[in-house]
């Protein structure tokens, strides 16, 4: 059963080594000892809040699942769970299983003067799922009943989805027949194609397979007004691409129903590799050779001197001639034996010329071993820490390879400094999750203590998310590098598209939504904002 107020399954728990909760008492200062809300309070709190909806054979005013569709996994919404501080809650959710019930659903929202709010598998980080306030209605409209595989074009290597299948139903389809999407967000567990692709998601191994907008080939969108159906050809000079009406377009156009997706053969080969250098400097220009270098490796990783210890303290491995201050780089290797060997050889002769500290084959497999076999679990953490008292937030960007160490310190510094005026510290580390030619995204964690309260430790996030964010713009980042923008991005975003750029966007938006039924306050704010 699915966690109602945490990640993940109930019955999987990551508890913190002795050694872990020390050196978070040691940094932060003991968690407080907050009560979790429980279930029946927060639902019988739904419950008083009687739907607006109309009755339709599709909608379900059940209090349990209108709380689900009202949460993503942002720390607002771990906040706002686990205090019971609920806010806005949807009004009904529907479950169609056909594009056809989506346009049903569409018809009729609109004559209900409804906001429909898409949802896939609910992990959004920034908001997307947050109900707005005000008088409309508000309807969820779940797909996640929309998972299947309707064909497989071997010739051409495409296949067409339902939009609503979640990953490991997506490469349990075509993994058995040989072949693969390839991609990997940490959230692949439980998150949606669909979501993949109006967010422009990036998997962990997007090195090779590519981002989202690289294996969307085309599909089908039930708008307001009508359906909007992209055919998938393999290049066109046409005009505008209609596919980038859909990339990133957070459900503010319509419903995602169909995707035709690039697919690939399913690798021969895949190995993972941890390689030690010895201080960021080092770590960042091995990462920038072998980015530059474009050896076709699906991943490099690069954890600054935090990241690197805290990992190997909270995975309690000891690697022997590793001194502190080190970073660790992590490498992916995939695809055919002959391949693999050949990047494998190059890549290590690329980190060696970057001063590579040596450690024996063994142990740097082993450490790209633990990092697979744990690559979707580590988020299970969140629900560790929670218990302890602390919490735990991500921030992302991407940036030009000469201000990626500029954009690593502006934005770790300005986390520290905005709890530091509330008199909080925090734990902070980033690593270079996704390297690229031109540059590379810059991901950190935030770990800090929980308030005694929710207004306190709602006001602790928000002055490390402003404060960040803030940071983010002034040294020329992107505002979202893979987590979208929702509602908690919305207000940075014109300071990147530019105000002529964000009327271009409310016109396409309004062209096919011209009622506002899709108004979520998605992308680009709620109306009269």
């Amino acid at each position: 059963m699915r966690r109602w107020n945490g990640w993940g399954e109930e019955e999987i728990d990551r508890p913190l080594s002795d050694g872990a909760k020390g050196l978070l008492e040691a940094a932060l200062g003991p968690g407080p000892e907050l009560s979790d809300a429980e279930l029946s309070d927060v639902l019988a709190a739904v419950d008083r809040r009687k739907s607006r909806l109309p009755d339709h054979p599709l909608v379900s005013k059940d209090a349990e699942q209108r709380l689900r569709a009202s949460f993503g996994q942002s720390c607002a919404d771990w906040l706002a769970l686990r205090l019971g501080e609920i806010g806005p809650v949807s009004d009904g959710v529907a479950f169609p299983e056909s594009g056809d019930a989506v346009r049903s659903l569409l018809d009729w929202a609109a004559e209900a003067g409804a906001v429909v709010i898409p949802c896939g598998g609910a992990t959004s980080v920034v908001g997307h799922l947050t109900p707005p306030g005000g008088d409309r209605p508000v309807l969820t409209l779940s797909t996640a009943r929309m998972d299947r595989l309707i064909d497989l074009d071997e010739t051409a290597q495409l296949a067409t989805f339902e939009a609503g299948i979640i990953g490991p139903k997506l490469e349990g389809r075509l993994n058995p027949k040989g072949w693969t999407l390839g991609h990997f967000p940490q959230s692949f567990e439980y998150s949606s194609l669909g979501g993949w692709i109006v967010t422009r998601s990036s998997g962990q191994q997007s090195a090779r397979y590519g981002r989202i907008e690289a294996l969307f080939a085309g599909g089908i969108v039930e708008t307001p007004t009508g359906r909007l159906a992209i055919p998938a050809i393999p290049a066109s000079a046409a005009g505008p691409d209609l596919r980038e009406f859909v990339l990133g377009s957070e459900g503010r156009i319509g419903v995602l129903t169909e995707a035709i997706m690039r697919v690939s053969r399913a690798p021969e080969r895949e190995i993972f590799a941890g390689v030690f250098l010895p201080d960021w400097d080092h770590g960042e220009a091995a990462a920038r050779a072998l980015a530059q270098a474009r050896l076709g490796l699906s991943m490099v990783r690069l954890s600054n001197p935090m990241e690197t210890l805290t990992s190997l303290k909270l995975s309690g491995r000891k690697v022997e001639g590793v001194p502190f201050g080190c970073v660790m780089l992590m490498l992916g290797f995939t695809g055919e034996e002959a391949g693999v060997r050949q990047m494998r050889g190059r890549a290590g002769e690329i980190v060696r010329s970057n001063g590579a500290i040596t450690i024996d084959e063994e142990t740097s497999l082993a450490l790209g071993q633990a990092w697979k076999a744990n690559r979707f679990q580590g988020v299970y953490m969140r629900n560790s820490l929670w218990r302890c008292g602390y919490a735990v937030d991500t921030m992302e960007t991407a940036v030009n390879w000469p201000q990626t160490t500029a954009m690593m310190e502006a934005v770790e510094s300005a986390g520290r400094k905005a709890l530091e005026k509330l008199g909080e510290q925090t734990i902070v580390s980033t690593h270079l999750s996704h390297v690229y030619p031109q540059g590379s995204s810059v991901y950190t964690t935030f770990i800090f203590r929980i308030g005694p309260d929710f207004e306190a430790s709602l006001a602790r996030w928000r002055a490390l998310k402003s404060a960040v964010s803030e940071a983010i713009l002034a040294h020329g980042g992107t505002i979202s590098h893979q987590h979208g923008v929702g509602k908690d991005h919305a207000p940075y975003l014109e300071a990147e598209k530019s105000p002529r750029g964000m009327r271009a966007i409310a016109d396409m938006i309004s062209h096919f939504d011209p009622g506002e039924v899709m108004n979520s306050g998605n992308l680009i704010g709620p109306a009269g904002e």
